[in-house]
């Protein structure tokens, strides 16, 4: 299974080099030297830098606009305790502590102070601490403290 970590985006230059959109927070995902899979097909990173706080790289082949930059899954490094990617998250069940369904994460968005849980029931729900009691991976549910919901 393969993972997105960003998009191609705005040419920076003349020299082939882009700016990644939608790109993965861990600062050594772009490094020189590092294999991504762009369309599928294995690009190797030649340069790297940031701009305006943006990675920008430049690939070892000509790549489009648009195009969604990817990993492997095997080759995420594991989570620390408590952490997760917003793609184990993703299709997990969400109730509340007295067992109301409330929806499926449908999304992962990224929020001004934190992340945020987008239901396909339409319900955004903060994913912070006082929020999320318990994320249950195995158990494909995450539940969250009542009073997060309007009603």
């Amino acid at each position: 299974m393969r993972v997105q970590v960003g998009r191609v985006g705005k040419p920076h230059g003349l020299d082939g080099a882009f700016v990644v959109e939608d790109a993965s927070e861990d600062p050594d995902r772009f490094a020189a030297g590092t294999t991504l899979l762009v369309g599928g097909t294995p690009v190797r990173v030649t340069e790297s830098k940031r701009a305006g706080g943006r990675p920008v790289i430049k690939l070892d082949r000509d790549v489009a606009r648009g195009d969604t930059i990817e990993v492997e899954r095997d080759a995420l490094p594991s989570p620390e305790e408590g952490e997760y990617y917003a793609f184990q998250l993703v299709g997990l069940e969400v109730e509340e502590a007295g067992g109301e369904k409330l929806g499926r994460v449908a999304e992962v968005s990224t929020g001004p102070a934190n992340d945020v849980l987008e239901l396909d029931t339409g319900l955004a729900l903060p994913l912070v601490d006082a929020c999320v009691r318990e994320v249950d991976l195995a158990g494909g549910r995450i539940i969250v403290q009542p009073g997060f919901t309007p009603g």
